[in-house]
């Protein structure tokens, strides 16, 4: 029997987080040591999962099958398409970057509202959230991606519940309330959603007698499945709900600016840029292959609230105060132009929207952590409380300026690949909604350009004088992300091999063609 890579990669992030939480708690440096060392092989195992994947092979590669549960008909499957190995590359890819970012950030805090901090639970907590979502970038057993849907959930509930930023390290106990209410948000949105999806997996049980993706593939291409119109398109629904709450799409997206401001920074680049993306990859895996017709029944509505989210997402981001929140409601925006991607059913828009998962993930995570560095210094996330940072930190302002200026999609940054096609794609199907999207790109600038200017900018103020630059440990942090923008923005052609034949089976699904361009004849 081969190796089981997929097996592997996401069994060593949770055999780390059994390690981690086993090391005395005096031992608070080598639990550290630990998870980084196991996030850095499971990124090892990742690479040989993504060089061991040929783009122009079979649809699922590095494929297992094992019986699980075999009187309800639910199998362990795994298999990787060219977007779930994409997805699983960049989660193994940022959680390294994650666990430096918050190398302090679960210390011992003894305050008047805080007690022990337990080092050793805040990094096992992060592996299993790794491998949680690596295995679901990996399942194609509905049931089985089901219960990786939901279980996710309970590690980084604690995460934001029991580990709060630092910019509230030294306050009063509604500092702790604020968390909690953010945590059981999270939980409670996250739930409901999954309570909804679990019927609809029930439901599909019972039309379809099995949970597997290729089983049920197999049985609508020799015409042996056949499924009602109504039936299908509220099993979608039901899929789909849970998926935009995940997102987040406008209007279940309340739960993510209180989580992403009340977490410390590496957790809220954990839910944006790694959680989140279950969401939009299930819209592809799932509801377009399982419900093609229903898809495309959805697809206007679905356009207009990812049109509402990209808009209303960066006017929330143009007048916030705090820089958390900032950058959590211009995620929403970005979500809204991954979904609308997405449902543009062009094989375009499908591209731009897996690379803009990819993209998306890289450049919040080099802005979220620079800012996070930044309030650490400061001890304030408010906007107002800074001022003329780049002349005493100038490495830090570069850097924060450099994930700025991808977050507004600068050509020659990788995010401009992704929105550039995204809005082309939406351009030849839906040339309204491609405008209205547009005013996505002027918002974003806007409130970039006028954070970097309210914050980096100016005459110094009195609680940033001698504010120190970035260190070693968080230079390491952010320079190959930084690295990866860039290469990305100038050579995105070793993502886009991967993810084109994964877009093209998806377009095959919906039985969708891209428009033809309209050529007036030659008089």
């Amino acid at each position: 029997m081969s190796f089981p890579l997929l097996t592997a990669t996401a069994a060593l992030p949770a055999i780390g987080a059994i390690v981690t939480a086993a090391v005395p708690a005096a031992r608070r440096t080598a639990a550290k040591w630990l998870a980084l060392l196991f996030s850095l092989a499971t990124l090892v195992l990742a690479g040989v999962a993504l060089a061991r994947f040929e783009p122009g092979g079979a649809r699922y590669q590095l494929t297992e099958s094992h019986a699980w549960i075999k009187d309800f008909g639910v199998r362990y499957e795994l298999g990787v398409d060219g977007i779930g190995v994409a997805l699983m590359a960049l989660t193994a890819l940022l959680i390294p970057f994650v666990i430096l970012a918050g190398w302090h950030d679960a210390d011992p805090l003894e305050t008047k509202s805080s007690r022990w901090r337990p080092t050793q639970g805040f990094f096992a907590l992060i592996l299993m959230v790794e491998a949680m979502v690596i295995l679901s970038f990996e399942a194609t057993d509905v049931f089985l991606f089901y219960i990786l849907f939901e279980a996710m959930l309970i590690p980084m509930y604690f995460l934001i519940g029991g580990f709060g930023d630092r910019a509230h390290a030294g306050s009063d106990e509604n500092a702790a309330a604020q968390r909690s209410y953010a945590a059981v948000k999270f939980l409670l949105y996250n739930l409901v959603g999954g309570l909804i999806m679990l019927a609809a997996v029930i439901g599909l049980y019972v039309v379809a007698g099995t949970f597997s993706l290729s089983e049920i593939a197999e049985a609508r291409a020799n015409g042996s499945l056949s499924m009602a119109t109504s039936t299908e398109r509220w099993l979608f629904l039901g899929f789909f709900f849970a998926f935009a709450v995940k997102a987040p799409l406008w209007p279940l997206h309340t739960w993510l600016p209180n989580a992403m401001g009340e977490a410390t920074s590496p957790v809220a680049v954990l839910i944006t840029a790694v959680v989140d993306k279950v969401g939009t990859f299930a819209m592809l895996r799932f509801c377009l292959q399982l419900f093609p017709e229903a898809s495309k029944w959805a697809t206007p509505v679905i356009l207009v609230l990812a049109l509402i989210s990209i808009v209303y997402g960066a006017l929330l981001a143009v007048g916030q105060r705090d820089i958390k929140r900032l950058i959590a409601y211009a995620s929403i925006s970005h979500f809204g132009f991954i979904i609308l991607g997405i449902f543009a059913m062009t094989s375009q828009g499908q591209s731009g929207a897996t690379l803009y998962m990819v993209n998306h993930g890289i450049s919040t995570a080099a802005l979220m952590l620079v800012a996070g560095f930044l309030i650490t210094r400061r001890g304030s996330r408010l906007i107002a409380d800074y001022g003329g940072v780049q002349k005493v930190a100038p490495v830090l302002a570069g850097t924060f300026l450099i994930g700025g200026l991808a977050t507004l999609s600068l050509p020659g940054l990788s995010p401009f690949v992704s929105e550039f096609l995204v809005l082309v794609g939406t351009f030849s199907a839906y040339p309204a909604a491609g405008i209205v999207a547009t005013t996505g790109i002027v918002l974003a600038a806007l409130y970039v350009l006028v954070l970097y200017q309210r914050t980096m900018t100016g005459p110094v103020k009195a609680g940033v004088q001698g504010m120190a630059d970035l260190k070693a440990r968080e230079l390491v942090v952010v320079l190959p992300l930084i690295a990866l923008l860039i290469f990305l923005g100038v050579y995105p052609k070793p993502l886009t091999e991967i993810v084109n034949p994964a877009v093209q089976h998806t377009m095959s699904d919906v039985q969708k063609k891209d428009p033809q361009p309209e050529v007036e004849a030659a008089k």
